[in-house]
């Protein structure tokens, strides 16, 4: 499998050396860094070209790498069950910097990459409706970003007097803010239910 991958790898850089921009094969998968410029017209050589009939979408999400120049990678997961391999397409991208969408290629991408957008704050050009998904409408920030509170900036809670959801800072009692950041599980000297038995050999 992994020759067959590496032989498949090798044409598509040949065939499209505009668009890649580097690749490997890991764990019995392809991997494709994509210029960002090019993604939506080297998505539709995967899926049209003969050798490759990556005409599946599996999945399109993003990750966050605060400390690099290019803070995010989109990563689309491609599929040829002609072929029976799969693609892993990696676009990296600044914090102000766009993508475009692939959804006139792969309409399924659509709710893909507006949850990616909820999610990560990344904004998709050409989109035909690129609005939160998952979050509420008046949901500040974006939850995966590394940078987000664990505890987030609201919360909300039923109100009985009012009789409705009422939305409310976040508010954590001074205990709570006192982290100790020693390893629990190295640190404690835990005796565990069973544990006695170890020490009965």
């Amino acid at each position: 499998m992994t020759e067959a991958l590496n032989e498949l790898g090798a044409y598509i850089e040949a065939k499209r050396p505009d668009c890649v921009l580097g690749w490997d094969v890991a764990f019995g998968e392809l991997n494709v860094d994509v210029a960002p410029a090019n993604i939506v017209g080297f998505v539709e050589f995967l899926k049209a070209d003969q050798t490759c009939k990556f005409a599946t979408l599996i999945d399109l999400t993003a990750a966050d790498f605060p400390d690099r120049s290019k803070r995010f990678t989109v990563i689309y997961h491609l599929l040829s069950i002609y072929q029976n391999h799969r693609i892993r397409l990696r676009v990296s991208v600044r914090e102000d910097e766009m993508v475009p969408s692939i959804t006139s290629v792969h309409a399924c991408a659509n709710w893909a990459e507006r949850e990616t957008f909820d999610m990560f704050g990344i904004i998709f050009s050409d989109h035909p409706d690129l609005r939160r998904l998952l979050t509420d409408y008046g949901f500040t920030g974006h939850p995966l970003r590394k940078d987000f509170p664990t505890t987030g900036y609201t919360e909300l809670r039923y109100d009985e007097v009012e009789k409705r959801v009422v939305y409310e800072p976040v508010q954590l009692t001074q205990d709570y803010r006192q982290f100790d950041f020693m390893s629990p599980w190295e640190g404690a000297e835990y005796i565990l239910p069973g544990d006695e038995k170890g020490d009965a050999k």
